[in-house]
């Protein structure tokens, strides 16, 4: 079985007739007052122990090394599986006073290691009588300490209950008396306030009949200004919008002559790049002829005296050919001047085409003469001048294709910068509609602000006119001068919802109100300032 022990260790000194130490343990349970159990250690004791059990450790140093065992047993205590454990062993299967041996074990997964083996005996009954008495001595202390507490704390509660009473009879009297004050002082506020409601509604009532005829007429006024304002505002909308309509449609129209100009240009590239790969395949040509004249060269040394004749008719040619040149750059530079027109460009170098035609109908004409003297001759230099006019009209071609594309690019480029302009333009229009937007909502805050205005002027005149009841009740003799002087009133309104805390004179506030009443009724029949 398993059971909660309660180990006391006392350290024994006897001086009669040799000064020694004895220790002495006691095994108590707190549940069984019989269960008893002891065990008294001299030091020769100890000497035999620890020869027997093998310890390491003095009689002195022996007690505080078992307590440091129990604690470590207590701390195992409550694990499923501890390492330390307290075991009481009897010789007979039930404790009835038999001597018992204390071990204490350590577990591990090998072995059961015993480091410790006391024998305790059991209490005769004397010393369960003594254990009793003891027991029973500790109970009726603590049963005095308790007695008493309990009186104190009585007393103490007894003593707070009285003075609580007393205070609480004190506040409810205080309570009573402040409760009779309050209704009385509540029904007097209440009869007086009624009055002065009465008397204020009626001044109210006469001010407002008198303030709301010219708070009409202002607001009349200040409604036809708004409409004026609008209506205004909104022309200049229409105008704006239709401004915005025809600039749109330039862009629009921009955007399309941009779109053909880009389809123009790249059929132009394309047709470039057609002539360059012309060009190339006729220089190559060239170039194979000219190897085939080099092979003829010595046929043609044979011939010079006969081809001499022929070279001067061939002058006479590349002089034609030379003029021919000349008429071309003439064209060239009225083409400069007539850029516009596309069409006579084209009807131009048709002409020089044919003309180049015809000179190329020539030297072959004089071609025909050689190959008479030479037919290999012939061919091959017929072949050669045919291949060198048609690679210089490809590079006329070329050049004028060139010069067509650098202007196409250019038209590309002024439009682009119009359609800028336009877009430029546009936007500028757009923060100009944002604007008179802008002032078309400060306006409206503005006929806000003005009817705040209006609103507080009133109030203030509803004041003064019962500031002036008031005073010329009495007496008229001191007038009334003093009732309406603007220094009393408040020289700067203050309207945070509208934005405005501009000064407003007193004196241009009150212009037309009198400055003196010599009667009641004069007083009243007196016109409410604007």
């Amino acid at each position: 079985r398993r059971l909660n022990v309660r180990v006391n260790i006392e350290l024994l000194s006897v001086s009669n007739p040799v000064h020694k130490k004895d220790l002495a343990v006691r095994l108590t349970d707190d549940t069984d007052p019989f269960f008893l159990y002891n065990l008294v250690i001299s030091e020769e004791d100890f000497q035999s122990l620890k020869s027997q059990q093998g310890l390491l450790v003095d009689f002195s140093a022996f007690p505080q090394k078992f307590i440091d065992l129990l604690q470590q047993c207590i701390q195992e205590q409550n694990k499923d599986i501890p390492r330390f454990l307290l075991q009481l062993v009897s010789s007979a299967p039930v404790l009835d006073h038999t001597p018992v041996s204390l071990n204490v074990v350590e577990t591990n997964p090998f072995k059961h290691l015993t480091h410790l083996s006391l024998k305790f005996l059991p209490g005769n009954d004397t010393e369960i009588k003594k254990f009793l008495a003891s027991c029973l001595k500790c109970l009726k202390e603590d049963k005095t300490t308790l007695e008493e507490k309990l009186r104190k704390t009585e007393e103490d509660l007894t003593r707070q209950l009285s003075y609580t009473q007393q205070n609480l009879a004190e506040k409810s009297r205080e309570l009573d008396k402040l409760k009779n004050e309050w209704t009385s002082y509540t029904a007097a506020l209440t009869n007086k306030h009624t009055q002065e409601m009465t008397t204020e509604k009626e001044r109210a009532l006469q001010a407002q009949a008198q303030c709301q005829q010219q708070h009409e007429q202002q607001k009349k006024e200040l409604e036809n200004l708004h409409q004026k304002s609008i209506q205004q505002l909104q022309n200049r909308l229409s105008e704006l919008e239709v401004i915005n309509k025809d600039l749109t449609e330039r862009r629009y129209k921009g955007d399309s002559t941009v779109r053909e100009l880009k389809a123009k240009l790249s059929g132009l590239e394309d047709e470039c790049q057609r002539a360059k790969q012309e060009v190339l395949s006729l220089r190559r040509e060239n170039t194979t002829l000219d190897a085939e004249c080099h092979e003829k060269e010595k046929l043609i040394n044979q011939l010079q005296t006969r081809v001499a004749v022929m070279e001067q008719e061939i002058k006479d040619k590349d002089q034609l050919v030379f003029r021919t040149k000349e008429v071309l750059d003439a064209t060239q530079e009225q083409k400069a001047i007539l850029e516009e027109s596309t069409e006579k460009k084209q009807s131009h170098v048709e002409k020089l085409e044919s003309t180049v035609k015809s000179l190329s109908a020539e030297l072959l004409k004089a071609n025909e003469i050689i190959k008479k003297l030479q037919g290999d001759l012939k061919t091959l230099m017929s072949k050669l001048k045919l291949k060198n006019t048609v690679t210089i009209q490809q590079e006329k071609l070329l050049a004028e294709k060139e010069e067509r594309l650098q202007k196409e690019q250019r038209e590309l480029q002024e439009m682009e910068q119009s359609l800028r302009a336009k877009e430029q333009e546009v936007c500028k229009l757009q923060e100009q509609l944002e604007t008179t937007v802008q002032k078309l909502e400060e306006s409206k805050q503005l006929l806000k602000t003005n009817e705040n205005v209006i609103t507080w002027l009133n109030k203030q005149m509803n004041e003064i006119q019962m500031a002036k009841k008031l005073e010329t009740a009495p007496g008229a003799q001191g007038g009334v001068r003093t009732a309406i002087s603007p220094q009393g009133m408040p020289d700067r309104p203050f309207f945070p919802s509208s934005g405005i805390s501009h000064l407003i004179s007193p004196s241009c506030a009150f212009q037309n109100f009198p400055h003196s009443v010599h009667n009641k009724s004069v007083a009243s029949q007196s016109a409410v300032p604007k």
